[in-house]
């Protein structure tokens, strides 16, 4: 009997196939090297393991880019017709709802799978990101702290557990347990790319950006890589220490280098590129033709049903491109729903008035703006990332209503941000603003 290292059943595999799996398992794990590619040489060798069909449409479904959703669908339905064990049958039961749009029942079914099965990584990793993806914080944390117990440091991954609890305790507000979680986890592996964002998030959410940009340089070679899948999100977390600091040359150094020197397609990538550029907006810098280069390439991408975060970034490059047809497309896309998913509710409910706020900011209407984006921003049980993300929604609002003379509103909002992170120049700058109806200087790049 096969199993993975952590003593699960594979079925269909050989020995050979299965240290292939394994490979890939560790890949998905770190977020470094080709998981695919191994998953693919796995196949070669045992075509009928059904293990790695599943991990590969996992990887393939959770990438959020409407080819991939195409591909993890067919995935899915070639593994229906191999001999599945009832752990695998489970897996292949969440992936049909993620592939359906249906992410939090998808998310609750692998809830259930790991509370019979608590040693099955990849499920508790494909749960956690979905978990990120509907902007989960509860069971960001709660997932992996139901299972935690159940495993031992001896136990191959047990690193990688602790860097998905230490976000979780990130994004829930327990920053000091975060913290220490996520130091652990990369003192016992030092290339897990999740642990290593995990404390650069706690660093960002307390206003230590002396202290983040620290902790990157300090930790670079293991993050920065050409195999490393997150090495552009690490450079982003970098670029806002530096924009709270008031560091433009830097951001646009980094910009050009790496995050879009290799004008990367990845859909990750380029919601880091189209947030970045809609901050420096905010702050009054000229980007120049960056915005059509990354338009551009998210025509690819959004497409108004797959995943309105993402469409919703597309719009940012479509607004800084002036191409305006393509922001009334996805509002369009959304109004009209993608039928009857989770993700088309998500579109409906919340897209439409981010997207109508970003787009009513971008034309000068501030005041609709602030409208749309006060009851917008709430969406810590919706969907989309972070809170570090999310912020970018909160930012646009303070400017909004600073900009538009919103006074009481401008305050408000400013001594909101500035009870969370009370040192950041760039809150001090909002209630300094406040009253005075005054926009950031126009800077170009």
């Amino acid at each position: 009997m096969i199993t993975d290292q952590q003593g699960n059943v594979l079925s269909g595999a050989t020995i050979e196939s299965a240290e292939i799996y394994g490979e890939a398992v560790e890949a998905f794990n770190i977020y470094r090297g080709d998981p695919v590619g191994a998953l693919d040489r796995a196949i070669e060798v045992d075509p009928e393991f059904a293990m790695v069909h599943i991990l590969k449409a996992h990887l393939f479904g959770l990438a959020t880019e409407p080819a991939a959703t195409k591909e993890a669908k067919a995935i899915v339905t070639k593994v229906k017709t191999l001999r599945l064990s009832e752990r695998e049958a489970s897996h292949v039961a969440a992936l049909d709802m993620l592939l359906a749009g249906q992410w939090t029942g998808a998310a609750e079914a692998l809830d259930r799978h790991n509370a019979i099965y608590p040693h099955d990584i990849v499920a508790l990793q494909s749960g956690h990101l979905m978990d990120f993806y509907r902007a989960s914080a509860r069971n960001l944390r709660d997932r992996i702290a139901r299972v935690l117990p159940k495993w031992s440091a001896d136990l191959p991954g047990y690193s990688i557990l602790l860097g998905m609890h230490s976000f979780g305790l990130e994004e829930t507000g327990d920053y000091a347990r975060a913290e220490d979680a996520g130091r652990r986890a990369v003192d016992l592996q030092p290339l897990d790319c999740w642990a290593h964002h995990s404390v650069a998030h706690v660093m960002e959410m307390q206003g230590r950006s002396e202290d983040g940009i620290g902790w990157m340089i300090a930790r670079e070679p293991h993050w920065s890589g050409d195999d490393n899948f997150f090495k552009v999100h690490n450079w982003w977390h970098r670029s806002l220490y530096h924009l709270d600091l008031g560091q433009v040359d830097e951001i646009f150094a980094l910009y050009d280098g790496p995050i879009r020197q290799d004008r990367s397609t990845v859909v990750l990538d380029m919601v880091d590129a189209s947030a970045l550029l809609w901050r420096l907006h905010l702050c009054g810098h000229e980007v120049g033709d960056r915005w059509n280069e990354l338009a551009t390439i998210w025509d690819s991408h959004a497409d108004g049903c797959t995943y309105p975060f993402n469409d919703w970034h597309a719009v940012m490059a479509y607004l800084g491109a002036d191409r305006y047809a393509d922001v009334e497309r996805i509002i369009g896309a959304y109004r009209n729903g993608c039928g009857g998913s989770e993700t088309a509710q998500w579109g409906h409910q919340t897209a439409v008035p981010l997207v109508e706020g970003f787009a009513a900011f971008w034309r000068g209407d501030y005041e609709t703006a602030a409208y749309r984006l006060h009851g917008a921003r709430f969406i810590a049980n919706a969907f989309g990332g972070s809170h570090a993300q999310r912020d970018i929604i909160d930012w646009t609002l303070a400017e909004a209503a600073i900009r538009g003379g919103l006074t009481s509103l401008g305050e408000a909002l400013a001594n909101e941000r500035l009870a969370l992170k009370p040192h950041s120049p760039v809150n001090r700058s909002f209630l300094m603003r406040t009253g005075a109806n005054v926009s950031p200087g126009r800077k170009s790049a």
